[in-house]
């Protein structure tokens, strides 16, 4: 796989854009295992996931419906988490012959961990916006949205300058990275004791 940082921005915002014409997850159009293929799924993931949070946040639907969307809220999350360790991954792969200076620092985000982040914020920008451009609110909301929406825009910048600066840094020894998985408990039914003990009974 090949990685150029100038493509995580606009594979997002064209995941986002796909999502967003039938409100529905969109068909992959990338080639398998490549690296756009998975930033693209990645961001589907986050997609989908923002609206359902969207909708289990209603006042007008029965339990039953708030129970179905949260066990598809983790469900989703542990998609991400994967598909974020494959980015981790690939990461370490692409870093581990590189000679590590002596001085060298260790980030407490990996690159993938980045990446994931600005995916988020891809979702933000493209809602704040929506925001900006509704024509059943009042113009103090309007403003307000405007003003987020251009602290988004420049959070976007800075976190685009992060991830190449880290990418460079590991590039060249400055920086070190570790894979470390984030062993969620709560879906493993056998680390967490309210699914292990309930299947014993």
């Amino acid at each position: 796989m090949n990685f150029n940082p100038n493509d995580v921005l606009s594979i997002f915002q064209k995941s986002i854009s796909d999502w967003h014409i039938n409100l529905s997850p969109s068909t992959n159009p990338y080639a398998k295992d490549s690296m756009e293929y998975i930033l693209y799924s990645k961001n589907q993931i986050d997609t989908i996931q923002w609206h359902v949070e969207d909708e289990i946040r209603r006042a007008d639907i029965p339990d039953s419906d708030i129970a179905k969307l949260k066990r598809q809220i983790d469900a989703l999350n542990q998609e991400r988490t994967n598909l974020v360790e494959v980015l981790d991954d690939y990461f370490f792969n692409l870093y581990k012959s590189v000679k590590v200076k002596p001085n060298a620092r260790m980030n407490s985000e990996t690159p993938a961990w980045l990446i994931d982040r600005m995916s988020i914020l891809e979702l933000k920008i493209y809602h704040m916006k929506e925001q900006t451009e509704r024509k059943d609110a009042d113009e103090s909301h309007i403003n307000q949205c405007k003003n987020k929406l251009n602290i988004l825009l420049e959070q976007r910048i800075d976190l685009f300058k992060c991830l190449s600066e880290l990418l460079e840094d590991l590039k060249t020894g400055e920086k070190f990275m570790k894979v470390y998985r984030q062993m969620k408990m709560y879906n493993d039914k056998n680390l967490n004791p309210a699914l292990y003990a309930n299947e014993k009974k």
